[in-house]
């Protein structure tokens, strides 16, 4: 009995440790947004506008090309593109701005955080460059805090849909 509970142990550290070395290469850093940089969505310039960026990796089409870097103006632009089934599965990565840390007028990229850990506020009055846009957060009371301010209601990654970004 005690070697079974042993063995279950023993097995459940190796596979739990494999998942999250899995998971810690498939991190990436994010890539600085650069004045001309457009946006993969929209093709707008996204340093000419406030309000949280995103970036996301997406798999190459070959192991050669690696993963690719798509920035996005906007958290808006980034999960019209990001819920698509075809795009969705090809997603390693996303960083979206941490608005708990960076001004909205001029997010700071040493502040990108992993979107699927991040919290969202839809529907405040804050504008980003396509109207509209989902207001990132490392920390839920931080995003409670905006709603507060600016309106919108506080909602976790995987409950961002379509009818969000509306």
């Amino acid at each position: 009995m005690f070697r079974k509970i042993l063995f279950s142990l023993i097995f459940f550290a190796i596979v739990g440790c494999s998942e999250q070395s899995e998971q810690q290469q498939i991190i990436h850093q994010a890539v600085a947004i650069e004045s001309a940089d457009e946006c993969h969505l929209c093709g707008m310039l996204i340093s000419n506008f406030s309000g949280p960026k995103a970036e996301l990796f997406r798999k190459g089409i070959t192991q050669a090309d690696g993963d690719q870097v798509k920035k996005f103006c906007s958290t808006r632009d980034m999960f019209s593109f990001y819920l698509d089934p075809e795009n969705k599965r090809n997603v390693t990565t996303i960083l979206v701005h941490d608005m708990s840390k960076a001004p909205w007028d001029a997010p700071n990229d040493g502040y990108f955080i992993d979107a699927r850990q991040a919290w969202y506020v839809v529907g405040s009055s804050k504008m980003g460059a396509m109207g509209k846009t989902l207001a990132s957060f490392s920390a839920k009371t931080d995003a409670d805090a905006f709603a507060t301010e600016f309106g919108g209601s506080v909602i976790d990654f995987d409950t961002v849909n379509y009818q969000s970004l509306q």
